[in-house]
């Protein structure tokens, strides 16, 4: 008897697979988390508390840090999501990098906020907000957050198009077999 292969219709717009962007949202904040820390330890040992404006000079060679290190860890993530959603059309693996890097964004910011209320409690920022050295530090962390954010995006969309495909057994990585194939529909 003929070996027979049976092939199903493609769906026109494949599922999410959450599980694949919440292990991509995890992989970011466990990359970001751990080498964040340590460029806040060596730019943060330079700084001189004793100054008028201790982190003056802290903003230029942290922005760079961050900036740098929040593009290799979407790129990172990016990838995991791809390989763990397991897509063969490269769309769907830069929608489903979108939605992790959407859910890392709203995880950070969330965590930024919570842990920033924790510690200023009713205290306040020392200084005042309205002072001019603390109005220029808000603007460069803005600044230095916008740029990092954008090209975080485009390396999540980049890590997540450039994902693992699944190889076929066939080794084409195109999911379909030569030989007897039948097209077969889903019962209505």
């Amino acid at each position: 008897m003929a070996d027979l292969a049976y092939r199903n219709e493609a769906l026109a717009y494949p599922r999410t697979n959450w599980g694949a962007i919440w292990a991509g949202m995890f992989t970011f904040v466990a990359i970001w988390s751990v080498f964040g820390l340590l460029g806040e330890a060596i730019f943060a040992s330079s700084a001189n508390p004793n100054a008028a404006e201790p982190v003056r000079g802290m903003s230029a060679g942290m922005g760079a840090w961050a900036t740098v290190l929040t593009i290799i860890a979407f790129y990172v993530a990016g990838r995991v999501t791809a390989h763990l959603a397991d897509l063969q059309d490269r769309t769907g693996r830069i929608m489903h990098g979108m939605a992790m890097f959407g859910l890392a964004v709203i995880g950070t910011v969330l965590m930024v906020i919570l842990s920033g209320a924790a510690l200023t409690g009713d205290a306040g920022v020392a200084g005042g907000p309205h002072s001019s050295y603390m109005l220029t530090v808000f603007s460069d962390v803005g600044w230095i957050g916008f740029v990092a954010l954008f090209l975080g995006w485009l390396a999540a969309m980049g890590g997540a198009a450039h994902g693992s495909v699944r190889q076929t057994s066939a080794g084409t990585g195109t999911g379909t077999t030569t030989g007897n194939v039948r097209d077969i529909r889903p019962a209505a």
